[in-house]
């Protein structure tokens, strides 16, 4: 059975900033394909490129060389029909703080031309799914900020596009409210949704997505399955022992060896021998953490870390459709 047309194909994606666009370079030579139906990670550190791309692939931007189709539509030649068809949520919402969550929602379809009578029968399945129904009334301004998360990417599905692009959709939130929107996001793949992640939580992208890119200076570095990424680390696989000792503080010792059940029960002989009990024997897996240490050279704190986004990308990304305020 041929494999699906992919719902997004990047080939040789170049950006330059800068005068006559040959100063920063943001992104180069990008390629990769995006199959219909999947949650797809797009991971690295601040200032990797990962806005500048959301940015040329929602027809905000052009590239100053190579090619990039949504839907079969060329970005560049074709961003006005490209827009109409897909959903953007930006890091910063582009909802207006004095329209309710109804309302809200409302003028978002009017925008995107979804007919009058279906709005308001479309408008109350939305605020029933985000768990929102009871603040049907309350304006924007007043939600808290994963109920404004929530409602956000209820707006960008309310013309049903075939996918959602999500800049950093959880960040900021508590525990629950992230915990919530993670299971939103889930909700949409099995819809059908293809979903274009970008996170710098890697837990988050562990959890999430079916495939990932890692992305570091504008140059993609690793794109396959979270899985098939882990497996490349699988002969790390390592094992914790916690050891006690009478009233002393329990001990954690990690081993990492070419035969690790040979390397565990030296451990454990020589625990024996000097007189420590085994409290927990625990089996400790690569994480798509490991895999991005390894794969970029980085810590992990590199995603979470200030960084210098390229010019004309510091302001919210998705403008107002027809104007509006940023």
């Amino acid at each position: 059975m041929p494999s699906p047309e992919p719902i997004i194909h990047i080939h040789n994606l170049t950006k330059r900033y800068g005068p006559d666009q040959g100063g920063v370079l943001a992104l180069d030579a990008v390629s990769f394909d995006v199959p219909p139906g999947m949650v797809f990670g797009y991971l690295g550190p601040n200032g990797a490129g990962k806005t500048t791309t959301i940015r040329l692939l929602t027809g905000l931007s052009k590239p100053t060389a190579g090619e990039a189709q949504v839907l079969g539509l060329d970005v560049a030649r074709e961003a006005a029909r490209v827009k109409k068809r897909i959903g953007v949520v930006p890091e910063t919402s582009n909802l207006y703080d004095e329209l309710t969550c109804y309302d809200n929602l409302a003028f978002s379809m009017r925008l995107y031309g979804v007919p009058r009578a279906k709005r308001g029968p479309r408008a109350t399945a939305l605020l029933e799914r985000f768990r929102l129904a009871d603040k049907r009334d309350v304006p924007f301004a007043k939600l808290s900020r994963g109920m404004k998360r929530a409602l956000t990417i209820a707006a960008a599905l309310a013309h049903r596009p075939a996918i959602v692009f999500l800049d950093e959709p959880t960040t900021g939130l508590d525990v629950m409210a992230a915990r919530n929107l993670r299971a939103m996001i889930a909700g949409l793949r099995d819809e059908g949704v293809t979903v274009f992640l970008t996170t710098h939580y890697l837990e988050e992208a562990e959890r999430l997505c079916d495939r990932v890119a890692l992305i570091v200076g504008g140059r993609i570095v690793a794109l396959d399955s979270v899985d098939n990424l882990k497996a490349q680390l699988r002969a790390e696989t390592a094992v914790e022992l916690v050891l006690g000792n009478g009233d002393e503080a329990a001990e954690t010792r990690r081993i990492v060896a070419p035969d690790v059940p040979a390397a565990v029960r030296q451990a454990l002989d020589q625990a024996a021998a000097d007189g420590r009990s085994v409290l927990a024997v625990n089996t400790v897996r690569p994480t798509l953490e490991d895999v991005f240490v390894r794969l970029t050279g980085l810590s992990t704190d590199a995603m979470r870390a200030p960084g210098v986004a390229a010019p004309g990308v510091a302001a919210p990304f998705l403008a107002r459709e027809k104007g509006g305020k940023a």
